[in-house]
């Protein structure tokens, strides 16, 4: 059902059940309201009134010719409808990502699984992401190469669908480079990089600029 007709008819009946398990009887509502002639013309109508008038903040009330018959105005409830079931907090998961550069300034990047999240997208080596904080010692188990590991100031936030995540950074050189995607600062651009890797590395990059 069109949203701007949800939002009307929830008014009209002052329907306090919050979506999404109010949409069932919202559409029940709706139905018995279309006419059996010029159906699709009401239908126009209770959308452009959703449109213009009824609008989710600061309906117009005033002006809706259904006005003496819409309970939520009597109630004065109309901009607090429709209810809308408040979205549950994202877990919080943390990791810790590997800034690795070799000598010439080249930084290893990798290419995530294909199945999964971000798949066959390129990112900073990185340890597992899980519900709890990682220890220095512990992380140096994921590192990409042994290396003098120092930790950046700050952590990289990100929020995916169903989780948060934050992320430290342990910056390295290596000179014995191990395989992987070595790219040059200046042709980063090169590589389709997603949202969470272009933080990584504006923020490593920032951290180290002198």
């Amino acid at each position: 059902m069109d949203g701007n007709v949800e939002r009307v008819v929830a008014r009209v009946y002052a329907v306090t059940e919050p979506l999404p398990a109010a949409k069932p009887r919202l559409r029940e509502l709706a139905e018995a309201l279309v006419p059996s002639e010029r159906a699709g013309d009401f239908a126009q109508a209770a959308m452009d009134l959703g449109a213009t008038i009824c609008t989710p903040r600061r309906p117009r009330c005033v002006l809706c010719p259904w006005r003496g018959d819409c309970r939520a105005a009597k109630a004065g409830i109309a901009e607090s409808l429709p209810v809308r079931a408040e979205k549950p907090e994202r877990p919080l998961r943390y990791g810790v990502l590997f800034w690795l550069t070799r000598p010439d300034g080249a930084v290893l990047l990798r290419r995530r699984p294909e199945r999964g999240l971000l798949g066959g997208m390129i990112e900073m080596p990185t340890t597992p992401w899980r519900e709890a904080p990682w220890g220095e010692a512990e992380a140096l188990a994921s590192a990409p190469a042994e290396a003098r590991w120092t930790r950046l100031p700050g952590i990289v936030e990100h929020g995916f669908t169903h989780f948060r995540l934050d992320l430290t950074i342990l910056a390295g050189v290596t000179t014995a480079p191990p395989d992987g995607i070595w790219a040059s600062l200046d042709r980063l651009g090169d590589y389709a990089l997603p949202t969470l890797t272009k933080k990584a590395i504006a923020h490593a990059r920032s951290a180290l600029r002198p």
